[in-house]
Order: structure tokens, then C-alpha cells, then sequence
């Protein structure tokens, strides 16, 4: 299945650049004193007068870098202090975080430009780590993107909510355990958020739609239960929705199928769960839908007999191993870029319709296991 519309592509890490500012030209530095020393001297005399100045000069400004490397900033403890976590460093990812250089030019780690004293971001992705992710990453307040995926992190997901300014949030296919915190949406920048591929149980925290700016959410892979939270409504910037591998249960909340109308396609999967009750029609209409997956659950009723209309960029429709039941409308035909249409396991009668045949970019087609009439 198609994997990362928008949580691999976002554009800001390219505004988060490593900046070091060298001493500054020897010349620069002597130029003003020597310009200000007038009369007929020799050039013994005036090397004397200005040899201890620009002495002074050049010490002092090894002096100022040598303060910026060894400075002890809050970021500086809280970096340590999660480096203190880790049990297995198999790649040396962290044999550059040491205090013989600062920490903006430790592996994995970027600053703010102008002020190399704040992470911005701290991305140790595929590294094999062993360890624990710990509270201390709560003090960076300045980070933007927080990034460790494909690890062997185990534990519990600690708060994180006082990182108002996080952006990116990508801790999956790791072994972190416990609930997701409520705390978590705090970090209302939050535009990508992944935890997939873990060990997370309990609930989606209820107040996930304050997330305003989210784009996009992946938490497949867990062992989730409850309802799907009908906050989600409120996300109105979602793009992408994956849900699926989980133990969910409950109706499809109809806040999903009201997101207002965006210019961007939309992917929702919510299959592999043990959801109930019938799909909201409104789903069926969600502007720029392109992807719905909602295989192997409890689903039943009908589908809409002007489908063909109302998903008119449909690519691809799972609904596989549920409960539907009905018809498939003539109207499906209609659905012109539909690559993928799996209506397998469940109880459909009557004709197979042959506007299904009338599918130009149709790849992938699954009718078994229904009741349809024998040609």
C-alpha cells in the first residue's frame, strides 16, 4: 500500500541548517586601532603600541568561542541526560556527543541559525538504538522536529508537552509501550505525527481534534482500543488518517465525512480494527478523498447507489472482510480512476455490475466470497 503522502515530504527541515560563525579576520580586528594612531612614529613603536592590543583581542575572542562550546544550557543537561538513556549505540551514533565540541555539531542535532545555544531539531532515525526516550527531551523548547524512528526504544512515551514549537513527531516502528499522554496535544504545531509500529494500548486521547494544524496521523501497528475520537472533525488540515492493525471498536464517527473541502487528496484507513455499524454516507462524499480503507472490521449496510458521483477521485476502495450487503451500483463505473477496488468476504447479491469492466485504470479487483449471480 502506498506509504507517506505527506508524513515523509514536509519541507521544513530544509529552514533548519547548521550555522558556525568563525573568529573574525585579524585584520579586521587591527584595522580601527591602527588607523587611530597618528604622527610620525617608527614601526617599532607603533608595532609596541598595538602588539598587546591586538594580544588582547585575539584571546578574547578565543575566550567568547571557547564559552559558546563548553556552555552548560538547559539543552545541553537535557541532550546528556537522554544519551545517559541509551544501553546500545551498535553504529556510534552518539560518539560525536561529547563537551570537546558544542553540541550544534553533535550527530543528529541542529540549532537555530542565529542562535546555536537552542535544538531545533534532533533526528537519530535507523540508528539501532537501545534505551529509553526520557522527560528530559520535554526541556528543548525550541525543537521543531523530533525524530526516532526505527529504533529499539521501549518504555513509555513521556509527556513531551511543553514542545509548543514541535512540528514533526516520528517515534514509530520502535517497542514503546503504555498510552499515548493526553499531554501530547499541548504540542498544537503539530503537523505530522507518527506512532506507528509500537507497542501503545489504551485510548486515542479524546482531545485529539485541538491539533489543529495536524496533517497527517499515523498510529497503525498498536494495540489501540475504544472508539475513534469524533474529535478528529476538528482537524481540518488532515490529509492522512491511518488507524488500521488496531483493536478499535465502535461506529465511524460521522464528524470524519465533514472535514471541510480542501485542494489537497485525502487518505483515510481505518481497516484491521473491529469497528461497527454502518459507514457514514458523508464519508463516501469527502472532497479529495482518494484512499478508503475499511477492510476487516464489522461494517455493514449498503453503499450509496450514486457512489460513482459522490467519489469522483476515488483511487482506492477497500472495504473487504465486512458485513455490506446489497447491490454494487451500476454507478461504480463511474469512478474512473480507481485502481484498487476489493469488495471480497462479504454479502453482496445480485449482478456483478458491467460498468465495473468499464474501468480504465482498475489493477487490482476482488469480488470473492459474496453472493452474487451466477453469470
Amino acid at each position: 500500500m502506498p506509504r507517506r503522502s505527506y508524513l515523509a515530504e514536509h519541507p521544513i527541515f530544509t529552514l533548519l541548517t547548521h550555522h558556525h560563525q568563525g573568529k573574525p579576520k585579524l585584520e579586521e580586528v587591527c584595522r580601527p586601532t591602527v588607523r587611530s594612531i597618528k604622527g610620525n612614529i617608527n614601526l617599532m613603536g607603533l608595532a609596541m603600541l598595538v602588539l598587546p592590543v591586538l594580544l588582547g583581542l585575539f584571546y578574547g575572542a578565543s575566550d567568547i568561542n571557547c564559552s559558546i562550546v563548553h556552555g552548560k544550557t538547559t539543552d545541553y543537561h537535557s541532550l546528556l541526560d537522554f544519551k545517559g538513556a541509551i544501553r546500545a549505540d551498535p553504529r556510534g551514533a552518539l560518539r560525536s556527543w561529547n563537551e570537546n565540541i558544542h553540541y550544534y555539531m553533535w550527530s543528529g542535532i541542529k540549532c537555530i541559525t542565529m542562535d546555536p545555544e537552542h535544538v531545533t531539531v534532533l533526528n537519530l532515525a535507523n540508528m539501532s538504538l537501545t534505551g529509553q526516550i526520557t522527560p528530559s527531551l520535554g526541556n528543548l523548547t525550541f525543537l521543531q522536529e523530533l525524530t526516532l524512528s526505527n529504533n529499539l526504544f521501549s518504555g513509555q512515551l513521556p509527556p513531551l508537552n511543553c514542545l509548543i514549537r514541535l512540528e514533526i513527531l516520528y517515534l514509530q516502528n520502535n517497542l514503546l509501550q503504555g498510552n499515548i499522554p493526553n499531554a501530547l496535544t499541548n504540542c498544537s504545531k503539530l503537523l505530522g505525527l507518527d506512532l506507528s509500529s509500537n507497542m501503545l494500548v489504551g485510548l486515542i486521547p479524546g482531545n485529539i481534534g485541538s491539533l489543529y494544524n495536524l496533517m497527517g496521523i499515523d498510529l497503525s501497528t498498536n494495540s489501540l482500543t475504544g472508539n475513534i475520537p469524533p474529535t478528529f472533525g476538528n482537524n481540518t488540515y488532515l490529509e492522512e488518517l491511518r488507524l488500521t492493525h488496531n483493536q478499535l471498536k465502535g461506529s465511524i464517527p460521522e464528524e470524519l465525512g465533514k472535514l471541510p473541502d480542501m485542494t489537497k487528496d485525502r487518505a483515510v484507513f481505518l481497516g484491521q480494527n473491529r469497528l461497527s455499524g454502518r459507514v457514514p454516507a458523508t464519508l463516501f462524499n469527502l472532497c479529495k478523498l482518494i484512499i478508503l480503507d475499511l477492510s476487516t472490521n464489522k461494517l455493514r449496510g449498503t453503499l450509496p447507489y450514486d457512489i460513482g458521483n459522490l467519489s469522483v477521485a476515488l483511487q482506492w476502495l477497500v472495504l473487504g472482510a465486512n458485513n455490506f450487503s446489497g447491490t454494487v451500483p451500476p454507478s461504480i463505473g463511474a469512478l474512473k480512476n480507481l485502481t484498487v477496488l476489493d469488495l471480497g468476504g462479504n454479502n453482496f447479491v445480485g449482478p456483478i455490475p458491467y460498468s465495473v469492466g468499464n474501468l480504465p485504470k482498475l489493477w487490482k479487483l476482488d469480488l470473492s466470497n459474496n453472493h452474487f449471480d451466477s453469470w
